[in-house]
């Protein structure tokens, strides 16, 4: 979350100390006309930049999701940076509209304008020429981006009325980009300020197309087939199963990929529930119902269907030098640790079943809904795996706390924690362990499977 944190806010930073080193007199405004305008340009700087960074990492690039920590957090990202331009962009409008209002209703007294000053060359005449229609058309696409933002914020708007109209914020983002290219003061592009910022918008674009074109991972698409359906009634969980004959570059356990299983729904993110075998070259996933589109998947799908798959994406794969690691699979969020143990099981089976492991691992499953089969299935795994398997069904034995980790692993001061569930239980045991005083920004591991 750190590197999350300093790159949004050292973004905005960078993009202001660019802007005040580009417009040194914004400090000492003769007159508030004057220092209207050098706050229309700043707050339009800011959003743009914002913008342009939330478009970069639409398009899923693989050079920051190390960096990141994977692309749940990226996604974070994407959100904070999509929510900042939104806020900034509404500042924005207000300083570029409200003093307008403001002479209108006679509250402010517009300044005399002597004429302008000669221009040379013909890139700013012609940019002086196209101010109106950029302020026209950027004013409408500012709208049309408020109403798409709010839509992908509010989480009850069903997903696939979401993946229909999100796309479009590339058209407003484009036409934000013509606003911005006109509108930005010319002498800010010879500076520094002026050099980002039209790389920004130039990878932006670039993004922006590849959005438009439906481009975005395309070259981590294979195609495969589903071979197997198998439900789990008490729990409202499907398990599907499947081919990719072709393509598949393999994965680490606890990664996850997207799904496409109709193409007007896009494609879904679910955490990969199986270890790679390039001789079998199959892939499982578990859908538990939480959403419009996944309560219906029992329905729709079916063996022998055609699917694309597109990754593998993400950083949860417990890579670390701890000699002991605590798992925490809430509910659905079993799903990596399945995965991992059905890897180590293949580790183990390679070395022989009595092969002690370097790394001990206590695996803590809490769960509001229980099956017999789905917990049977989970001991046989740990089981084959070496590891120490703890089963909380909340109804019978109470909720999980940090208290109860620590009384069941003593050591746990030399383990590192890997958590995937529920956000608010995921920030409480952070919390916890933090008081505890352990090194959470190393050891305590999450997926932020939040891709909205």
């Amino acid at each position: 979350m750190r590197r999350l944190q300093l790159t949004f806010w050292g973004g905005l930073a960078l993009l202001s100390a660019l802007w005040l080193l580009a417009d040194p007199g914004a400090l000492a405004p003769a007159g508030f006309f004057v220092l209207r305008g050098s706050l229309v340009q700043y707050s339009g700087i800011l959003a743009m930049g914002c913008m342009s960074l939330a478009m970069i990492l639409a398009i899923r690039p693989r050079w920051p999701e190390r960096w990141f920590g994977g692309l749940d957090k990226m996604y974070r990202l994407h959100k904070w940076l999509g929510i900042g331009g939104l806020v900034l962009g509404i500042v924005h409008w207000l300083w570029a509209k409200g003093p307008k209002w403001a002479v209108g209703l006679g509250w402010l007294e517009r300044p005399q304008r002597g004429p302008r000053p000669a221009v040379e060359g013909w890139a700013e005449p012609f940019l002086l020429s196209q101010r109106g229609t950029a302020e026209s058309l950027g004013e409408w696409a500012f709208y049309a981006s408020v109403l798409l933002i709010v839509v992908a914020l509010i989480h009850r708007i069903p997903y696939r009325l979401f993946y229909k109209t999100h796309r479009l914020l590339a058209v407003t983002y484009l036409v934000l980009v013509f606003h911005s290219i006109v509108l930005t003061n010319f002498r800010y592009w010879t500076s520094p300020l002026g050099v980002l910022m039209a790389a920004l918008l130039a990878y932006g674009t670039v993004a922006a197309v590849v959005v438009l074109l439906r481009r975005v991972g395309a070259g981590r698409k294979v195609e495969g087939r589903i071979i197997r359906l198998h439900t789990y009634p008490p729990l409202r969980v499907l398990e599907g199963e499947i081919d990719v004959p072709a393509g598949w570059p393999g994965h680490k356990a606890g990664q996850f990929a997207f799904v496409t299983s109709d193409t007007s729904e896009g494609a879904h993110p679910y955490t990969i529930a199986s270890a790679w075998s390039p001789a079998e070259h199959r892939l499982t996933f578990i859908a538990k119902e939480l959403g419009d589109f996944t309560r219906r998947l029992g329905e729709t799908l079916r063996v022998g269907q055609p699917v694309v798959v597109e990754g593998p994406y993400g950083c949860f794969t417990f890579e670390d030098d701890r000699p002991r690691q605590i798992w925490v699979g809430a509910g659905i969020g079993i799903t990596p640790f399945i995965a991992r143990m059905k890897y180590l099981a293949q580790e183990r089976a390679v070395a022989g079943a009595g092969t002690p492991s370097w790394q001990a691992v206590d695996l803590f499953h809490t769960t509001t809904e229980y099956s017999d089969e789905a917990i049977a299935k989970l001991r046989a795994d740990a089981e084959s795996a070496g590891i120490r398997m703890h089963v909380l069904h909340d109804a019978r034995d109470g909720r999980l706390n940090g208290d109860r980790i620590r009384e069941a692993v003593p050591d746990w001061r030399d383990a590192s924690v890997w958590f995937c569930g529920p956000a608010g239980f995921g920030d409480a045991l952070r919390t916890d362990f933090a008081s505890h005083d352990l090194p959470i920004a190393t050891r305590f591991h999450r997926e932020l499977f939040a891709m909205r």
